[in-house]
Protein backbone atom coordinates (compact mmCIF):
# COMPACT_ATOMS: atom_id res chain seq x y z
CA UNK A 1 0.00 0.00 0.00
CA UNK A 2 2.81 2.43 0.98
CA UNK A 3 6.37 1.91 -0.18
CA UNK A 4 9.24 4.32 0.46
CA UNK A 5 12.93 4.00 -0.24
CA UNK A 6 15.83 6.23 0.78
CA UNK A 7 13.86 9.36 1.66
CA UNK A 8 15.95 12.33 2.72
CA UNK A 9 14.67 15.76 3.72
CA UNK A 10 16.81 18.82 4.34
CA UNK A 11 15.62 22.16 5.73
CA UNK A 12 18.10 25.02 5.64
CA UNK A 13 21.11 22.74 5.88
CA UNK A 14 19.56 20.56 8.61
CA UNK A 15 18.96 16.96 7.49
CA UNK A 16 15.69 15.96 9.15
CA UNK A 17 15.20 12.61 7.39
CA UNK A 18 18.28 10.50 6.69
CA UNK A 19 17.30 7.78 4.24
CA UNK A 20 13.94 6.47 5.44
CA UNK A 21 12.67 3.25 3.85
CA UNK A 22 9.53 1.42 4.91
CA UNK A 23 6.74 -0.79 3.62
CA UNK A 24 3.17 -0.66 4.96
CA UNK A 25 0.54 -3.21 3.97
CA UNK A 26 -3.04 -2.55 2.97
CA UNK A 27 -5.29 -2.49 6.04
CA UNK A 28 -2.37 -2.24 8.45
CA UNK A 29 -2.35 0.20 11.38
CA UNK A 30 1.17 1.48 11.97
CA UNK A 31 2.20 3.87 14.73
CA UNK A 32 5.30 6.04 14.60
CA UNK A 33 6.84 7.20 17.87
CA UNK A 34 9.97 9.04 18.88
CA UNK A 35 11.26 12.15 20.60
CA UNK A 36 10.31 15.61 19.40
CA UNK A 37 12.51 16.58 16.46
CA UNK A 38 13.10 12.98 15.37
CA UNK A 39 11.39 13.60 12.01
CA UNK A 40 7.98 11.97 12.59
CA UNK A 41 5.79 14.80 11.32
CA UNK A 42 8.10 15.49 8.39
CA UNK A 43 7.84 11.85 7.34
CA UNK A 44 4.06 11.95 7.66
CA UNK A 45 3.90 15.08 5.51
CA UNK A 46 5.94 13.36 2.82
CA UNK A 47 3.74 10.25 2.98
CA UNK A 48 0.77 12.59 2.59
CA UNK A 49 2.38 14.28 -0.45
CA UNK A 50 2.31 17.64 1.35
CA UNK A 51 6.13 17.74 1.23
CA UNK A 52 8.60 16.21 -1.22
CA UNK A 53 11.90 14.45 -0.53
CA UNK A 54 15.04 16.52 -1.06
CA UNK A 55 16.84 13.77 -2.97
CA UNK A 56 15.64 12.95 -6.50
CA UNK A 57 16.40 9.23 -6.19
CA UNK A 58 13.92 8.80 -3.31
CA UNK A 59 10.91 6.57 -4.02
CA UNK A 60 7.38 7.00 -2.72
CA UNK A 61 4.55 4.81 -4.01
CA UNK A 62 1.02 4.77 -2.62
CA UNK A 63 -1.58 2.25 -3.73
CA UNK A 64 0.61 1.34 -6.70
CA UNK A 65 1.09 4.93 -7.88
CA UNK A 66 4.60 6.43 -7.99
CA UNK A 67 4.13 9.92 -6.59
CA UNK A 68 7.23 11.44 -8.17
CA UNK A 69 5.74 11.08 -11.66
CA UNK A 70 2.65 13.19 -10.95
CA UNK A 71 2.18 16.81 -11.96
CA UNK A 72 1.02 19.33 -9.34
CA UNK A 73 -2.57 19.06 -10.55
CA UNK A 74 -2.45 15.25 -10.65
CA UNK A 75 -0.91 15.21 -7.17
CA UNK A 76 -3.67 17.40 -5.72
CA UNK A 77 -6.32 15.13 -7.26
CA UNK A 78 -4.57 12.00 -6.00
CA UNK A 79 -4.25 13.44 -2.49
CA UNK A 80 -7.94 14.39 -2.36
CA UNK A 81 -9.11 10.96 -3.49
CA UNK A 82 -6.64 8.62 -1.83
CA UNK A 83 -5.41 10.23 1.40
CA UNK A 84 -7.32 11.37 4.48
CA UNK A 85 -5.73 13.57 7.14
CA UNK A 86 -6.47 13.84 10.86
CA UNK A 87 -4.53 16.41 12.88
CA UNK A 88 -4.13 17.18 16.58
CA UNK A 89 -6.04 20.41 16.07
CA UNK A 90 -9.08 19.41 14.06
CA UNK A 91 -8.87 22.43 11.71
CA UNK A 92 -12.61 22.57 11.15
CA UNK A 93 -13.88 25.72 9.46
CA UNK A 94 -15.73 27.67 12.18
CA UNK A 95 -18.33 29.23 9.88
CA UNK A 96 -19.64 25.85 8.71
CA UNK A 97 -21.66 23.16 10.49
CA UNK A 98 -20.27 19.71 11.19
CA UNK A 99 -22.14 18.36 8.16
CA UNK A 100 -20.82 21.11 5.90
CA UNK A 101 -17.25 20.60 7.12
CA UNK A 102 -17.44 16.90 6.29
CA UNK A 103 -18.82 17.62 2.82
CA UNK A 104 -16.00 19.98 1.76
CA UNK A 105 -13.52 17.33 0.47
CA UNK A 106 -16.37 15.64 -1.43
CA UNK A 107 -17.31 18.92 -3.08
CA UNK A 108 -13.66 19.43 -4.07
CA UNK A 109 -13.82 15.93 -5.54
CA UNK A 110 -16.85 17.08 -7.58
CA UNK A 111 -19.17 14.61 -5.88
CA UNK A 112 -22.80 15.62 -6.58
CA UNK A 113 -24.17 17.66 -3.67
CA UNK A 114 -26.99 15.25 -2.80
CA UNK A 115 -24.63 12.28 -2.70
CA UNK A 116 -22.00 14.16 -0.65
CA UNK A 117 -24.61 15.20 1.93
CA UNK A 118 -26.05 11.69 2.12
CA UNK A 119 -22.63 10.11 2.67
CA UNK A 120 -21.59 12.79 5.17
CA UNK A 121 -24.76 12.20 7.17
CA UNK A 122 -24.14 8.45 7.18
CA UNK A 123 -20.61 8.95 8.48
CA UNK A 124 -21.69 11.33 11.22
CA UNK A 125 -24.43 8.93 12.30
CA UNK A 126 -21.91 6.07 12.32
CA UNK A 127 -19.65 8.20 14.53
CA UNK A 128 -22.46 8.94 16.98
CA UNK A 129 -23.01 12.54 15.91
CA UNK A 130 -26.52 12.30 14.50
CA UNK A 131 -27.75 14.99 16.91
CA UNK A 132 -24.76 17.28 16.36
CA UNK A 133 -24.37 17.47 12.59
CA UNK A 134 -26.02 20.89 12.26
CA UNK A 135 -23.92 22.45 15.03
CA UNK A 136 -20.91 24.61 14.30
CA UNK A 137 -17.53 23.65 15.83
CA UNK A 138 -17.81 26.13 18.70
CA UNK A 139 -20.88 24.24 19.95
CA UNK A 140 -19.09 20.86 19.94
CA UNK A 141 -16.83 19.30 22.55
CA UNK A 142 -13.21 18.53 21.70
CA UNK A 143 -14.00 14.85 21.20
CA UNK A 144 -16.97 15.68 18.97
CA UNK A 145 -14.88 18.05 16.88
CA UNK A 146 -12.24 15.37 16.39
CA UNK A 147 -14.89 12.85 15.28
CA UNK A 148 -16.12 15.39 12.75
CA UNK A 149 -12.53 15.64 11.52
CA UNK A 150 -12.43 11.85 11.24
CA UNK A 151 -15.63 11.88 9.16
CA UNK A 152 -14.12 14.56 6.94
CA UNK A 153 -11.03 12.40 6.43
CA UNK A 154 -13.23 9.45 5.43
CA UNK A 155 -15.72 11.16 3.09
CA UNK A 156 -13.84 10.42 -0.15
CA UNK A 157 -13.19 6.80 0.89
CA UNK A 158 -9.39 7.21 0.89
CA UNK A 159 -7.17 4.17 0.93
CA UNK A 160 -4.79 5.76 3.46
CA UNK A 161 -5.51 7.72 6.66
CA UNK A 162 -2.62 9.74 8.12
CA UNK A 163 -3.00 11.05 11.67
CA UNK A 164 -0.60 13.44 13.43
CA UNK A 165 -1.08 13.38 17.22
CA UNK A 166 -4.83 12.75 16.71
CA UNK A 167 -5.60 12.50 20.43
CA UNK A 168 -3.04 15.02 21.67
CA UNK A 169 -5.68 17.68 22.35
CA UNK A 170 -8.26 15.36 23.98
CA UNK A 171 -8.98 14.28 27.54
CA UNK A 172 -8.13 10.68 28.39
CA UNK A 173 -11.68 9.35 27.93
CA UNK A 174 -12.15 10.99 24.53
CA UNK A 175 -8.68 9.84 23.48
CA UNK A 176 -9.45 6.22 24.40
CA UNK A 177 -12.68 6.33 22.40
CA UNK A 178 -10.86 7.83 19.40
CA UNK A 179 -8.20 5.11 19.55
CA UNK A 180 -10.84 2.37 19.56
CA UNK A 181 -12.57 4.11 16.67
CA UNK A 182 -9.52 3.78 14.42
CA UNK A 183 -9.63 0.00 14.71
CA UNK A 184 -13.39 -0.08 14.12
CA UNK A 185 -12.90 2.02 10.99
CA UNK A 186 -10.07 -0.20 9.74
CA UNK A 187 -12.24 -3.30 10.16
CA UNK A 188 -15.22 -1.68 8.44
CA UNK A 189 -13.60 0.31 5.65
CA UNK A 190 -10.30 -1.62 5.21
CA UNK A 191 -8.15 1.50 5.20
CA UNK A 192 -4.48 1.73 6.03
CA UNK A 193 -3.65 3.96 9.03
CA UNK A 194 -0.34 5.66 9.85
CA UNK A 195 -0.43 7.34 13.26
CA UNK A 196 2.24 9.68 14.59
CA UNK A 197 1.77 9.86 18.36
CA UNK A 198 3.36 10.40 21.75
CA UNK A 199 0.52 8.38 23.29
CA UNK A 200 2.07 5.04 24.24
CA UNK A 201 -1.35 3.40 24.67
CA UNK A 202 -2.32 4.20 21.08
CA UNK A 203 1.15 3.32 19.77
CA UNK A 204 1.07 -0.09 21.42
CA UNK A 205 -2.41 -0.88 20.07
CA UNK A 206 -1.15 -0.66 16.49
CA UNK A 207 -0.36 -3.71 14.38
CA UNK A 208 3.22 -2.44 14.21
CA UNK A 209 5.10 0.29 16.07
CA UNK A 210 8.00 2.10 14.44
CA UNK A 211 10.44 4.27 16.35
CA UNK A 212 12.19 7.28 14.83
CA UNK A 213 15.57 8.32 16.16
CA UNK A 214 17.54 11.18 14.63
CA UNK A 215 15.86 11.06 11.23
CA UNK A 216 15.90 7.29 10.85
CA UNK A 217 13.23 4.68 11.46
CA UNK A 218 13.35 1.14 12.82
CA UNK A 219 10.90 -1.51 13.99
CA UNK A 220 10.53 -1.62 17.77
Amino acid sequence: MIETDNIHKVYGGLEVLKGVSLSIKKGEIVSIVGASGAGKTTLLQILGTLETPTNKEAILAIDGVEIQGLSSKELATFRNKHIGFIFQFHQLLPEFTALENVCIPAFINKTPKNIAIKEARELLIFLGLEDRMHHKPEALSGGEQQRVAVARALINKPSVILADEPSGNLDSDSAAKLHELFFTLRDRFKQTFVLVTHNESLANMADRKLTMVDGRISDS
